[in-house]
C-alpha cells in the first residue's frame, strides 16, 4: 500500500473523530511535513475528483473525512427516510453497547464490537437514540454518549432500570445486540404474562 492510502485508511478508521497530524505521522513513519504533503495531495484529488463524495477538512491540529457539502440533502433524507427507521445489526450491537456502559466513548464500543462503529453511532444520533455526555477526561478529549429520553420511548421502558438484566454469566462481549433484543424480549413476554 502507499503512503496515500495508509493515511486515507487511517482517517477512514478514525471517524467523526478525525486524527492528528502528530498520530498519522507516527502511525506511519513519516515525519510530519511528509504526512502533510500526503494530505495536501489527499484534498486535492478529492476536489478534483468529480466521482467522490468524500472531502479533507482540518481543524486544529486533527483532519477528517467528511461528505461534500453537495450530499447534504440526499444525506439528511436518507436519515429521515422512515425505511432507514429500522435498527440494523451493527446499530443494534452500538445501542445496546451505549445502553449498558453509558456514558461511554466510541472507542470503548469500537473496542467491544471489534469494528468500526462511527457510521452506526452516526445513524443513532440522527435518529435521536443516542446523544453527547460531555467528554472524557484523558488524551483527546473523547466525546461520551449515552442513550436518550428517545432511546427509553422506541423501547417502551420509563427508564434505565427497566433495561433487561444481563447475567453475570452472560459474556457482554459476545454479540452485544442480540444479547440486548434476547433479554428485551424476554423482558416483554414476562411483563405480558
Amino acid at each position: 500500500m502507499s503512503h496515500l492510502a495508509n493515511i486515507e485508511g487511517l482517517l477512514f478508521v478514525s471517524g467523526d473523530q478525525g486524527i492528528s497530524l502528530s498520530e498519522l505521522s507516527r502511525l506511519t513513519g513519516l515525519m510530519k511535513s511528509a504526512v502533510k504533503e500526503q494530505l495536501d495531495k489527499l484534498a486535492t484529488k478529492y476536489v478534483n475528483d468529480s466521482n467522490s463524495s468524500l472531502q479533507l477538512i482540518q481543524y486544529d491540529d486533527f483532519w477528517q473525512l467528511v461528505t461534500k457539502k453537495e450530499l447534504a440533502s440526499l444525506i439528511k433524507n436518507y436519515f429521515e427516510n422512515p425505511n432507514s427507521r429500522k435498527l440494523s445489526t451493527a446499530a443494534l450491537e452500538t445501542l445496546a453497547i451505549i445502553a449498558y456502559k453509558q456514558p461511554t466513548t466510541r472507542l470503548e464500543i469500537d473496542t467491544i464490537r471489534g469494528v468500526q462503529s462511527s457510521g452506526s453511532l452516526q445513524k443513532l444520533i440522527a435518529l435521536n437514540l443516542v446523544g453527547e455526555s460531555g467528554r472524557l477526561n484523558a488524551p483527546g478529549r473523547p466525546i461520551l454518549y449515552k442513550t436518550t429520553i428517545q432511546f427509553l420511548n422506541y423501547f417502551g421502558l420509563n427508564g434505565l432500570k427497566e433495561l433487561p438484566v444481563i447475567d453475570e454469566n452472560q459474556d457482554f462481549n459476545l454479540d452485544p445486540g442480540q444479547l440486548f433484543l434476547t433479554n428485551f424480549n424476554e423482558k416483554l413476554q414476562e411483563d405480558e404474562e
